[in-house]
């Protein structure tokens, strides 16, 4: 759909797919037509689609149906053409090692933090100045036969002076100290299913449970603390239906939000990318970190988006695949804790005057981690093995496949970490690369 622009903000809502979701495109775009129609906002519905061909095709058909509504520009782009862009971003950037950072950009495996770093880069080209990302694994809740969109209470704050934004939520316990600073974030959880796939082990052996998903607290985590988390790990809002809403602005509880209900600042991830490590669930939520520790203002509103699962990653190589994700994102924690630990600990100093994050001060603490001892993540793959195979069945099959994966598995989540601190030097640049590339407007 084309359409003239509107006074509105200018903002990139993005769905980024690689499995069939006809329906959230359907969906999607009503959540456009919205914000368009109430808010007076420019929409550019990003669809950012790694599906194979004959997936692409349907969703594409979904697109080309949907409405047209004054205000809303939908971007489908298969992979291809969204190499097409990231090469020109690169090249234009004079980016060192180019071809590496494409790969880190477009990776050849499941990258939840490249995704929507390309949907970032996206969004400064058609000049946007926010992103609210979506999941194709999940669905919007209904009160009565009116659909509860989280964009409704994500416009009237992102991007705003916070004390300019306390009108629009129903509860201010923000500092004052705070007030001057953009709201960097708005966002809520979800209600359904855990946002990562550990209930049957919970089902089969509760000690298996708190062993094994406790692994990603800090080493260094009392028994209380490592329960503690383990509670509050994957359950998102639980079961509770929407019956109306509630929002408070303050520095945001990152833990009642999720990567499939969020609206980002560009202010925030046009200085920081997220981790591209591949095959590694959790890489997509650092950002969170980064606004919650350097003090800026959040939104947490209660417009909490529906989870399922696709029936693939229960059975057979889906299985495995997902089980190897969640084990690299145990893996992960040890080099990001030491960066979460710096930034809390460093708090407002992580931002410059004009309360822009300063990356250079995260890109080092980044790099400073590499060097951790891998002790702890060897520990962490002799309690998986003992556990999973105890476990027995598919848990005991996944084991057998992990094994002779260790090493790799060591290394790759430093060379990850490596990487990372290479994107968050060449950010910037980028940034400014895909802003001077634009894009097509029109293009679908």
């Amino acid at each position: 759909m084309t359409t003239s622009p509107t006074a509105g903000p200018r903002i990139c809502l993005t769905l980024p797919t690689n499995r069939p979701c006809a329906d959230t495109v359907a969906a999607i775009g009503e959540e456009a037509a919205h914000a368009a129609e109430h808010f007076g906002a420019e929409v550019h519905l990003l669809i950012l689609d790694s599906s194979d061909e004959p997936t692409f095709a349907v969703h594409a058909k979904a697109a080309a149906t949907l409405p047209d509504v004054p205000g809303v520009v939908v971007h489908h782009l298969d992979e291809a053409r969204q190499r097409v862009f990231l090469r020109e971003v690169i090249h234009r950037a004079a980016a060192a090692e180019a071809d590496a950072l494409l790969d880190l950009m477009l990776p050849d495996s499941v990258s939840y933090g490249a995704c929507t770093n390309r949907a970032f880069l996206f969004a400064a080209a058609l000049g946007c100045t926010s992103v609210h990302r979506r999941d194709s694994d999940s669905a919007y809740q209904l009160l009565g036969d009116r659909t509860v969109f989280p964009i409704h209470h994500e416009l009237p704050s992102i991007g705003r002076r916070a004390a300019d934004a306390a009108g629009a939520v129903t509860e201010t316990t923000l500092a004052r100290v705070h007030a001057d600073k953009p709201v960097a974030m708005v966002g809520s959880s979800f209600v359904g299913e855990l946002s990562v796939d550990v209930g049957e082990i919970r089902e089969l052996d509760e000690a298996a449970h708190y062993e094994v998903v406790g692994l990603w607290a800090p080493a260094g985590a009392t028994d209380d603390e490592r329960r503690e988390l383990v509670d509050d790990s994957f359950v998102g809002a639980g079961t509770e239906p929407f019956t109306e809403d509630r929002s408070v602005l303050d520095l945001p509880d990152i833990w009642r939000v999720d990567m499939c209900n969020i609206a980002l600042d560009h202010r925030v991830y046009e200085r920081v990318p997220l981790p591209p490590a591949t095959d590694t669930i959790g890489s997509d939520y650092f950002l969170l970190h980064v606004v919650r520790d350097a003090t800026l203002p959040g939104v947490v509103h209660n417009r909490n988006i529906v989870n399922y699962y696709t029936p693939e990653r229960r059975t057979g190589p889906g299985f495995t695949a997902y089980q190897l994700r969640f084990t690299k994102f145990l893996l992960s924690m040890l080099y990001l804790h030491p960066v979460y630990s710096f930034m809390e600990d460093a708090a407002e100093a992580l931002l410059d005057e004009e309360h822009h994050v300063r990356a250079d001060a995260v890109a080092a603490a980044v790099r400073r981690s590499t060097g951790a001892d891998r002790a702890e993540n060897v520990r962490r793959l002799d309690v998986l093995d003992r556990r999973y195979r105890r476990l027995g069945g598919k848990y005991a099959e996944f084991a057998d496949h992990l094994a002779p994966r260790r090493q790799r598995l060591l290394d790759e989540a430093q060379a990850d970490t490596e990487d990372f601190a290479r994107l968050i030097d060449a950010w910037a640049s980028l940034v400014a690369a895909a802003r001077a590339t634009g894009l097509d407007r029109t293009a679908r």
